[in-house]
């Protein structure tokens, strides 16, 4: 049975000969013989059917393969599961695991470990944490209930409570709500606040006042990424081990986290009518 996730790819319009060749060029990190090896173990398919390195190029055709890391590092944290059923599954994610498969890691994420731990290839993340946060993910657990779960974070029916630990904000007034644009950024993965009309609002709230180190209750009223690292950091008080914001800093492996959880969720379940609440366990 298989866990990891495919990746697809509709062909565009070229002059390769064969699929090996366009796969040779597109994908330069994979070497030739690697995907000679995956063809030979049937893990590479045009339109549902596998190729072998004879495989004529078919511009329009859709190609399916999965994703595969030689010597994928370990990430020494571990996943809790906070609620099965059926239809969900909420799991409690550590710092530094990615939610999905990207760059080096594929079967080091949240969501293949939870397919092999539960044995349900057909697990689905409906939303995202980043690799650096921590807290509570949401996944569908079969496609029949998926669409009626993925409305609740279309149409913003599911609340969403962070918690942070950041520098002191004594000159200002709790609660307050904090809004500007965000757009993507210098290197691409970091995200920046513009002029022009907001379109990230987060509520933010103190929950402990303890020295240098506060505690921090964040509700995002919008999903922007990055949004509350980004609004924190410009509020003058960056995220406690940010390597992103303010300023991109150097990491230290698995030394300093991101001290910013997803602690809970509230929604009214769309099959049963039934208001649930999930909180997460974990320390921040």
């Amino acid at each position: 049975m298989t866990f990891v996730p495919s990746s697809r790819l509709v062909l565009p319009s070229g002059e390769w000969r064969t699929l090996l060749d366009f796969l040779d060029e597109r994908f330069p990190a994979v070497s030739r013989a690697d995907w000679l090896d995956r063809m030979a173990r049937g893990t590479v398919r045009v339109d549902g059917e596998p190729v072998d390195s004879r495989g004529i190029y078919r511009p329009g055709a859709t190609l399916t393969y999965r994703r595969e890391v030689p010597d994928e590092p370990r990430i020494p944290f571990e996943e809790t599961l906070v609620y099965v059923d059926d239809d969900l599954v909420i799991a409690d994610k550590p710092h530094f695991l990615p939610v999905m498969p990207a760059g080096v890691h594929v079967e080091e994420t949240l969501s293949v470990r939870l397919a092999r731990r539960l044995g349900n290839p057909d697990l689905v993340a409906l939303h995202r944490l980043d690799r650096d946060t921590a807290g509570l993910v949401v996944f569908s657990a079969r496609p029949s209930s998926r669409d009626a779960y993925t409305a609740l974070f279309r149409d913003r029916r599911i609340a969403k409570v962070y918690e942070a630990i950041a520098p002191p904000m004594p000159d200002r007034a709790f609660p307050f709500e904090y809004a500007s644009r965000l757009e993507r950024g210098e290197p691409f993965f970091r995200i920046r606040e513009v002029d022009g009309v907001p379109n990230a609002i987060t509520r933010v709230d103190v929950i402990e006042r303890e020295g240098g180190r506060w505690r921090y209750r964040l509700e995002p009223v919008s999903g922007r990424k990055h949004q509350l690292r980004v609004h924190m950091a410009a509020l003058g008080a960056a995220i406690e081990g940010d390597p992103y914001y303010p300023r991109l800093t150097e990491t230290a492996g698995f030394e300093r986290p991101l001290r910013l959880l997803a602690r809970e969720l509230r929604f009214v379940d769309p099959l049963s009518g039934v208001e649930r609440v999930f909180r997460s366990g974990r320390r921040l």
